[in-house]
């Protein structure tokens, strides 16, 4: 079997690391930050905090995942422009270049009097600083018929992993001119552009592969991001496969059945092939057991990303509720970036610089046919503030389509050696 340098990583300088890493006591003389979740929040903040604190500061990461797929270019997966091999990084670098404690175990509580993190395994870690990066988690029963339980027959896809590859591998496998079926989220969720660039990417996969097949989106929402360039690269690309039902016409009445493989909007019933139910969503687990949201998001200061609640904790990415800026990959690492400072800045004679926010949000419609939106941030008593913004427009010609492609490219190159490397 082959494995390569990254995967290699992954499971051999973190399994040592975790194999290293039982409990921790605070018979030590640094510092100690823990740090739970290892996607662009979490990794980002482990790496920035251990590069940048110089050995004074000790750091442990707690990550179940011992391969890390992103969420983000998942789509891109989907659509047969990615290889899945691609969207996996390993941990190795993290633990053997910045001596963080690498730990593949699930964080189930803490205890925020006493400051320590409780693993599944039994392990009790204690932190002078806690950082939170969990990504989501899903309502139940957002989607009456729908539960976690069901995501084997309708997957969800949407926090990366085999959950992707099922997806496609259900797409794939559709009978000639069959029906593939969304059900969009409502707000607000991870990634805005998300569902509809994988709609662009099922488009895309169809058209090349069963070009009579139809796709049909249930949406609660009125609207959603980029949705003029969205539906005008449908109407060029795609032109009469994909249907899109707003609330105006029963999007926000919908009910499906596993079992039966079909999805009820406004009590007609369609019969589906590939049904993809993104449901309604809110922090991680371990923001609600830490006991700092506000019973769906986890507040937290535009300055440092402290929690309202116990400024001893930092939250990040798409648990967090911080303000203007979305729930994306580019704003967890931009956050993760600000907190390394201000943590820093608390433990150890670090300076503290004031904050600064940055997000874009790449989407690809077709080949070389990529859009952006994005923004520049900064912090505010109120929360994170935009400070200005851009999107593409609908009438760009198609090299500068192509060159936002290439662009987005580029951003995740950088933004995984960013987390990883």
């Amino acid at each position: 079997m082959f494995i390569n340098r990254r995967a290699f990583l992954g499971t051999t300088a973190a399994l040592t690391a975790t194999l290293a890493s039982p409990t921790i006591t605070r018979a030590q003389s640094r510092p100690h930050v823990v740090v739970v979740g290892g996607g662009a929040g979490g990794a980002t903040a482990a790496r920035y905090i251990a590069r940048d604190g110089a050995g004074a500061v000790d750091v442990t990461l707690v990550e179940p995942q011992r391969i890390y797929h992103t969420c983000f270019f998942g789509n891109l997966y989907i659509g047969g422009f990615y290889d899945y091999d691609d969207l996996g990084h390993g941990y190795g670098a993290l633990a053997s270049d910045y001596a963080i404690n690498v730990v593949h175990d699930w964080a189930t509580g803490v205890d925020r009097e006493a400051q320590t993190v409780t693993l599944a395994g039994g392990a009790t870690l204690p932190y002078d600083r806690l950082v939170l990066s969990p990504g989501i988690d899903f309502v139940e029963e957002s989607v009456p018929g729908w539960s976690v339980a069901h995501q084997g027959r309708m997957p969800h896809a949407y926090k990366g992993g085999t959950q992707v590859e099922l997806l496609r591998a259900q797409i794939a496998a559709m009978p000639e001119g069959g029906t593939y079926a969304m059900v969009a989220p409502p707000n607000p969720y991870r990634c805005p552009p998300g569902p509809y660039e994988r709609i662009s990417m099922v488009a895309h996969y169809l058209r090349e592969n069963n070009p009579t097949a139809k796709i049909l989106i249930a949406d609660p929402k009125e609207s959603y991001s980029k949705q003029g360039l969205f539906e005008d690269g449908w109407e060029r690309h795609y032109p009469g496969m994909i249907t899109r039902i707003g609330p105006d016409m029963g999007g926000n009445a919908i009910e499906v059945d596993p079992e039966a493989m079909t999805l009820t909007i406004d009590g007609v019933v369609e019969n589906v092939d590939v049904c993809n139910v993104i449901p309604g969503q809110r922090a991680g687990q371990i923001a609600f057991a830490a006991g700092i949201t506000d019973g769906n998001w986890a507040p937290v200061s535009a300055y440092d990303m402290s929690s309202r609640i116990d400024p001893n904790i930092h939250v990040l990415g798409d648990s967090a509720a911080q303000g203007a800026m979305p729930k994306s990959g580019f704003s967890a690492n931009s956050q993760a970036k600000v907190a390394a400072n201000a943590i820093l800045a608390a433990l150890t004679d670090a300076r503290a610089f004031p904050a600064r926010y940055a997000n874009t949000c790449w989407s690809l419609i077709d080949t070389e046919d990529g859009v952006k939106v994005g923004a520049t941030y900064e912090a505010s008593d109120e929360g994170i503030v935009s400070v200005d913004s851009f999107i593409s427009q609908v009438d760009e010609d198609a090299e500068t389509r192509a060159a936002t492609y290439r662009e987005s490219l580029d951003w995740y190159e950088a933004i995984t050696t960013d987390m990883f490397v």
